[in-house]
């Protein structure tokens, strides 16, 4: 009984950001319907492991063919949402854009995904999430000064700056047709997405306070306070210790409190404070890092691999990972006081609920099995 419990989603299948908002929207109580492509359904079909497809129906819908768009239109009408990841024009060259449905269902919402958007020189480009986060910007920042920018895997592009923003934007024009009654379009772009999450930056670029030389500011990795460092056992720990009392309690913790060193935010005092932070690291484990900055607020914590996360005590006492399918995957977030939503079902296998949604359209058994056969459904 998620906060979106009663709002129906049409998912149109597709790869990483799509899935990944309507993974978000399922989450949180909405009953996604993902049309998968007809050829991928059948007997031999496996579920997929994929978290991004978890707490979803499925249906196998062959949309080059009119038979199958006439069904899509029909369940667009009882829908709240529709959601795309196609290029530009092809939905509408399929048969099912924007004007289409609103013919349909004017309450529907028409969600597209796209890396560049739906209009602009780029819009009918191919890309991925690197392509879309080298444009925004996004990935200039990330790497070490010196040296090659570095992806940070596609977590900006896909998820953060797209699947994310996507989610949001139907989230925002639900709230906005529970005043109008109308649906629209949202133009849901990874550019855009990823741009936007630099917002922060553009305010210290104006303030003074960030250069456009990578690895060389506060947040980048420039500062030997605001970095990793490696220990004993070959692991990592991540260090934040940005204000005054926390790099006290970070050089307290390191015991160098009396030793003599530049001053925090001397520029000149950076490469010496962090080639004595990287020595002193070195000398222990992880392990024992953590138990000395324990209790601590130094701002220092392990760098853990995804195997180690679901362990961790916090992650523990959060309940922040669930078992989903068999595969251990991040539980349903954000979390809520009155409507929290139970744990995601399963990821279904490609067309498993085809007849029994092809049903709720009042279509025969007979109907279903002419349709199967003319290759129209999965």
């Amino acid at each position: 009984m998620g906060p979106l419990t009663g709002v129906h989603v049409i998912e149109i299948a597709s790869l990483a950001p799509a899935p990944f908002g309507c993974m978000m929207l399922a989450d949180l109580g909405a009953d996604v319907l993902r049309v998968d492509r007809a050829e991928r359904c059948g007997p031999q079909a496996a579920a997929p492991l994929d978290p991004l497809s978890r707490g979803r129906r499925s249906i196998g819908l062959n949309l080059k063919d009119a038979a199958a768009i006439d069904l899509l239109l029909r369940l667009t009408a009882d829908a709240d949402v529709l959601v795309e990841g196609f290029r530009p024009g092809v939905a509408e060259r399929l048969g099912f854009g924007p004007d289409v449905c609103a013919e349909r269902n004017p309450r529907l919402i028409f969600a597209r995904m796209t890396g560049w958007g739906q209009h602009g020189p780029l819009a009918h480009a191919a890309g991925h999430d690197i392509d879309y986060i080298a444009i925004s910007g996004a990935l200039g920042m990330v790497g070490r000064a010196g040296e090659s920018p570095v992806p940070p895997v596609n977590l900006i592009g896909d998820f953060g700056g797209g699947g994310m923003l996507l989610a949001l934007g139907i989230l925002a024009a639900l709230v906005e047709r529970a005043g109008s009654g109308l649906g629209q379009v949202v133009d849901a772009a990874m550019v855009d997405g990823s741009a936007l999450l630099t917002s922060f930056v553009y305010g210290l670029r104006a303030a003074g306070g960030w250069q456009d030389l990578r690895g060389s500011n506060l947040l980048d990795g420039g500062a030997p306070f605001y970095d990793t460092y490696a220990t004993a056992d070959g692991e990592y720990v991540a260090v934040g210790a940005l204000e005054p009392q926390f790099y006290t309690a970070l050089l307290r913790g390191l015991g160098l409190v009396d030793a003599g060193l530049p001053d925090q935010h001397d520029r000149a005092g950076w490469p010496a404070l962090r080639q004595l932070f990287a020595t002193t690291f070195a000398q222990r484990t992880r392990a024992e890092w953590e138990e000395v900055f324990a209790g601590t607020d130094a701002c220092v914590s392990p760098v853990l691999s995804l195997a180690e996360v679901p362990a961790h005590p916090h992650a523990v006492a959060r309940s922040a990972f669930v078992p989903v399918g068999g595969v251990t995957q991040p539980a349903p977030a954000p979390r809520f006081g009155r409507t929290s939503p139970g744990s995601p079902t399963p990821p279904p296998r490609p067309g498993a609920d085809t007849d029994e949604v092809l049903g709720g359209l009042g279509l025969t058994a007979g109907d279903v099995a002419d349709l199967r056969s003319r290759g129209v459904i999965g």
